[in-house]
């Protein structure tokens, strides 16, 4: 069985709160779960004690389980010292899209013939 460690979303609409729970990666994101492992409040102030809430010995005990936690539980883990800090890198991230540079041939093009034409006169 492949394991998660993911979010499960809980709370109303607008306004959202979040488990931190163990579960088969086959059931869906609010779906069932083995355990329930902490809780994220993502409305709370970031450096408020209550915004992010865990059972590390549990995380640790599901982790040497074989379990693989998210993107987002993955940070929570390093902010709380329970795992090593990726690295990471994304060199596309701050590349401008296909339109994008485009537009910027397209301004490029448009000034290199204006000061021909202003000289011209």
């Amino acid at each position: 069985m492949a394991m998660k460690i993911r979010l499960a979303r809980a709370g109303s609409k607008k306004r959202p709160f979040y488990r931190i729970v163990a579960s088969d990666s086959r059931m869906p994101r609010d779906g069932r779960f083995l355990e329930k492992l902490g809780t994220y409040n993502p409305l709370l102030p970031k450096d408020s004690e209550e915004r992010v809430k865990m059972d590390a010995e549990r995380i640790q005990y599901w982790l040497d389980q074989g379990a693989q936690p998210t993107d987002r539980i993955a940070r929570f883990l390093e902010a709380a010292g329970l795992r090593e800090k990726a690295v990471r890198n994304n060199p596309q991230k701050a590349e401008p899209g296909k339109k994008a540079k485009e537009r910027a041939e397209e301004k490029a093009a448009k000034a290199a013939e204006a000061p021909a034409d202003a000289s011209a006169e």
